[in-house]
């Protein structure tokens, strides 16, 4: 019998399964064992194959050695098999441990390698395999009638062998001359023809393997279960019971969702609730209102997005708050009866309550893991990998990852040749981003599992086998977007507790809220989730978005698909020009009016095809499926892609016509949004939006505290400065561990900000505050932080001090620093606790200037708490055009000076790299600019913060202006007073001035 493996066994093989595939059949094997290593996860995409018999196994090994194969005879045995390894053996690989492996099952055929067999008689479901080489040897040995002829298949030739041997001494992490024999496979375990193998074989040998092949079963993707769906079927037990809830849930939830339900909202129910029974999801619907319902009861807040966002059964079950009748959405795009793939729902959780969420699912369901991911190896992480194989010095590993390659370098180029051939294969398995797999069956019915530190088994498979067998995902998704709402009303809660906090679910209030909307509009979102970047203002404003409808198409329109295909350009024009809106194809334009017959979303992919080109609903959806990636390899696609070619054809298009309709289609299906997954973000933007611009201090500071956004901290923090704030220092007394508001606008900011300070060290600051009242100074402090169980280490104090900490005492930082330093030393910490120094000493004058005080926040906090302009010089007298007054100035050349916010570089359709800018001037307003690649090979901006001088013309297309930068000079930083008398600060400031420039 053959045996092998793919490159699913991660840095061992080195083929993938479609080049395992194609070699047994061009040597003529029509059957094989598929034994990957100590796993089971390629046995779902294996078992696909067809014309060609493929049996599962694991081959059991330590390192390099294997002690035995296991061959499940059934499917039962299939699953102990997959239980015992994902438990027993990876916790213990040893022959040892293998001991006790006859009593998994007894339908389990473990097949031990000639130099590991027992010394014991074998068991009836015990055997022996012999090797070509081991035919002699193995004469010498007992149960000689337990033998099996055995043949392992790995290599093409030896460059496959060769890059086996590289991915071994990567795992290993070892230089590629210090591997052994012992280390690697040898290099005989080549590809050859069935009959070639067969004659090297006893024929007694050969034919008692055959005999054992013959009673191994055939395996489908069902695995024996029949049907496709592999999910948990029934929510409550019954398919009856099932029913009978979802239907009761929806005409309870009818007059929440709809006050005066219409007959069209009722024959919508009708038809999702029918083909929802059909398609046997309704139990995935009931699941996914548990887990909904369960937050509610928490009161954690949530989104839910994705294509079920298409559903009136989905929004009644408030899984989504988007009204799909409202946005025309059809519900043939999330399920219809051509559609195979399963449903998908996608909801986002606050990150800090997701792990709640995915420990309840875990407790409330029997057969429940994580769901796989392979990470594969790229350019840069294989060619870094390699290079340490060979020996190469960091220095020259840096540059080859960057491209850089000295012409003659032998090793340099051996480097990058097998660096060409790993590229692509499995390195590691990993967490998918979200997903959670409910079954009906234990999980080891399908593969193997393992145990990430997350402490949830997860499978090792991937989405796409998952699909194959009917195994839909649950997306569990954590998102700082919705911490940031949370808190906000927290905040808000706090700030007003005998007032109700706005009711931030009410959809239809907050989409028409006239201050939100003119936020939009204006481009002044900031903070608030998608439409806050500088890419979404600038349309924003382009577009002059009024409504939720238009921020719906928007949110879709960004995507890099549509704008690479040159799709965004035009839609712009025709929302912004009605007479641009005749340029529309007649027939694209009946099947989207709404977005002036320019496709925008994924449905747009599934009407143009089903109505332009005549394919069914579900070939369509094949189609829109196939841009997104994998799927575009897959025979079905490319059948469904000839056949979108050949009905034009038949119904008379011109060709120039529909080719130029399918580059539209491939340029950008695969990066287009959903319609109800638009909508869905758009919902979120509302939300933000609204809180913005009734509650902004809230909401910039829930913004900073959850990690931000687009931009930095600092940027949040300025934009609150403009809108009234006093932003401050951590404070002990005042403040607390994360960034706190007050009644009377003032922002301080939390002692977790401070670098390199412990985060459980503040927390204990704000527990013994809460305890014991303020700290009354210095001292106090002290004594009452540094006790028998938790230390104050002086480290931790001096940063709190020279962040201003203790400013409540009224005493200069450095008279604190002094007084800290004195009594750690030569005092011993444990004093601290016990006594208070009651000496005074009298210091000199210890004065300390802003300008020192902004350096030390530039430390310790990232950014200065000042106007950052302050601490820079050469601005002023350079400062031309205020921000605020550009219209006014707009086709003319301008100077201003701006403290840079983001800079992104990006590459021209010629590969030229250039630069786009938002900026901040003195006044806190917000610019862009454009540095085309003339001006960005000559001044481009390095680096994450600045102030610099930009020249250039005031451009503006449809009311939004940009600074076209043809000059950009540095302004330099003022230096910190406290080492103007170092020398080696000199030197360094010299160095930042010479890279400046």
């Amino acid at each position: 019998m053959i045996i092998t493996h793919t490159a699913h066994s991660v840095r061992f093989g080195t083929l993938t399964l479609k080049d395992v595939v194609s070699l047994a059949k061009a040597h003529g094997h029509r059957r094989m064992l598929l034994a990957e290593v100590n796993q089971s996860g390629a046995t779902i995409q294996a078992i696909r194959e067809r014309g060609l018999e493929i049996h599962p196994a694991i081959d059991l090994r330590v390192g390099t050695s294997r002690i035995a194969v296991l061959i499940p005879k059934s499917y039962a045995a299939f699953e102990a098999m997959n239980r015992w390894v994902s438990w027993v053996w990876r916790a213990a690989p040893s022959p040892e441990t293998l001991g006790d492996a006859q009593m998994i099952h007894p339908e389990l055929a473990i097949v031990y390698s000639l130099s590991c067999m027992p010394i014991r008689p074998l068991r009836e479901n015990e055997w022996v395999g012999v090797e070509v080489g081991e035919q002699v040897r193995a004469q010498s040995r007992p149960n000689r009638d337990k033998h099996l002829a055995w043949c392992s298949m790995y290599f093409r030739d030896s460059s496959d062998r060769n890059a086996h041997c590289l991915l071994r001494a990567i795992d290993q992490n070892a230089l590629l001359s210090q591997l052994t024999s012992e280390d690697v496979l040898p290099a005989q375990h080549r590809w050859e023809s069935l009959s070639s193998v067969e004659l090297r074989f006893d024929r007694a040998l050969w034919r008692r393997s055959c005999q054992f092949l013959d009673g191994l079963p055939s395996w489908d993707i069902d695995f024996g279960e029949g049907g496709s769906l592999k999910n948990l079927r029934h929510y409550t037990g019954s398919a009856e019971k099932d029913r009978a809830l979802l239907r009761m849930l929806c005409e309870d939830a009818l007059p929440y969702r709809y006050p005066q339900a219409s007959q069209e909202i009722r024959t919508r129910l009708d038809k999702e609730l029918s083909l929802i029974e059909q398609k046997g999801f309704i139990s995935y619907f009931l699941i996914n209102w548990d887990i909904i319902r369960y937050a509610q009861k928490q009161d954690f807040f949530y989104v839910g997005r994705g294509s079920g966002a298409n559903s009136v059964v989905a929004y009644l079950l408030q899984i989504t708050h988007v009204d799909p009748i409202e946005l025309e959405l059809y519900f043939e795009r999330f399920i219809n009866l051509y559609r195979q793939s399963p449903p998908d729902f996608d909801i986002d959780f606050s990150w800090r309550d997701r792990p709640r969420m995915t420990e309840y699912i875990f407790n409330r369901y029997p057969n429940v893991a994580l769901l796989g991911a392979m990470n594969t190896f790229q350019y840069r992480a294989v060619t870094r990998e390699l290079g340490k194989v060979f020996g190469m010095p960091k220095v020259e590993i840096d540059l080859l990852t960057r491209g850089k390659v000295t012409r003659g370098d032998a090793l340099a180029e051996r480097v990058l040749k097998y660096s060409q051939r790993l590229q692509g294969l499995p390195n590691h398995m990993s967490l998918h981003s979200s997903g959670i797999l409910i079954s009906e069956r234990p999980l080891a019915s399908y593969s193997t599992a393992f145990m990430p530190p997350k402490g949830y088994q997860t499978v090792d498979f991937d989405m796409y086998s998952a699909e194959d067998i009917g195994l839909h995902k649950f997306d569990i998704l954590g998102q700082r977007g919705l911490s940031k709402i949370t808190e906000t009303l927290e905040i808000i809660r706090a700030a007003q507790p005998k007032e109700a906090p706005p009711d931030i679910h009410n959809i239809p209030m907050i989409k028409s809220d006239p201050k939100s909307l003119k936020l939009l509009m204006t481009g002044g979102a900031m903070a608030c989730f998608y439409v806050e970047s500088p890419a979404m203002r600038m349309l924003m404003t382009k577009l002059r978005t009024q409504s939720y409808l238009e921020l719906v198409a928007a949110s879709s329109v960004i995507r890099p698909g549509v704008a690479q295909s040159g799709m965004m350009k035009t839609y712009i024009d025709r929302h912004r020009n009605p007479d641009r809106r005749r340029e529309a194809h007649p027939i694209l334009q009946d099947i989207m009016p709404e977005t002036y017959g320019v496709m925008v979303y994924q449905e747009d992919v599934i009407r143009v095809a089903h109505i332009y080109a005549g394919l069914t609903l579900g070939e369509a959806d094949v189609l829109r499926r196939g841009m997104s990636g994998k799927f575009r390899s897959r025979a079905e696609f490319q059948q469904v892609a000839e056949k979108f070619m050949s009905n034009c054809r038949e119904k008379g298009h011109p060709e120039v016509e529909f080719r130029e309709i399918w580059r539209q289609i491939e340029s950008f299906a695969g990066y287009a949004f959903a319609k109800g997954h638009s909508a869905s973000y758009a919902v979120e933007s509302f939300q933000c939006l609204f809180l913005k611009a009734h509650y902004p201090l809230a909401f910039l500071v829930a913004t900073v505290n959850n990690g931000g956004g687009y931009y930095r901290a600092e940027t949040y923090l300025q934009e609150a400065r403009r809108l009234g704030a006093v932003i401050e220092s951590p404070c002990v007394n005042e403040g607390q561990s994360s960034t706190l508001l007050t009644s009377d606008r003032r922002i301080i900011l939390g002692t977790q900000r401070i670098r390199e300070i412990n985060h459980e060290f503040c927390q204990r600051i704000d527990i013994e505050r809460a305890k014991s009242g303020e700290f009354i100074d210095l001292e106090d402090f002290m004594c009452r932080m540094h006790g028998s169980t938790h230390k104050l280490h002086l480290d931790q104090l001096l940063l709190l001090i020279r962040a201003d900490a203790f400013r409540f005492t009224q005493v200069p930082k450095k008279e604190l620093l002094w007084a800290a330093h004195r009594r750690y030393n030569p005092a011993p910490p444990q004093a601290l606790s016990m006594f208070r120094q009651t000496r005074q000493f009298k210091l000199p004058s210890l004065s300390q200037s802003a300008l020192e005080d902004a350096h030390d926040q530039l430390d310790l906090l990232g950014f200065p708490l000042c106007n950052p302009f302050n601490l820079y010089t050469g601005w002023r007298e350079a400062c031309g055009v205020a921000a605020a007054e550009w219209p006014r100035h707009v086709g003319r050349r301008v100077q201003c000076a701006g403290y840079l916010v983001v800079m992104k570089d990006t590459r021209t359709h010629h590969g030229e790299w250039m630069q786009f800018g938002t900026f901040q001037d003195s006044d806190g307003d917000v610019f862009d600019t454009v540095h085309f690649p003339e001006v960005t090979r000559k001044y481009g901006i390095r680096g994450r913060r600045g102030v610099f001088v930009l020249s250039g013309v005031l451009t503006s297309e449809y009311d939004h202006i940009s600074l076209e930068v043809d000059h950009v000079s540095v302004c330099e930083m003022l230096p910190n007073p406290k080492y103007a008398d170092d020398p080696q600060y000199q030197i360094e400031q010299m160095m930042r001035r010479r890279q400046a420039n």
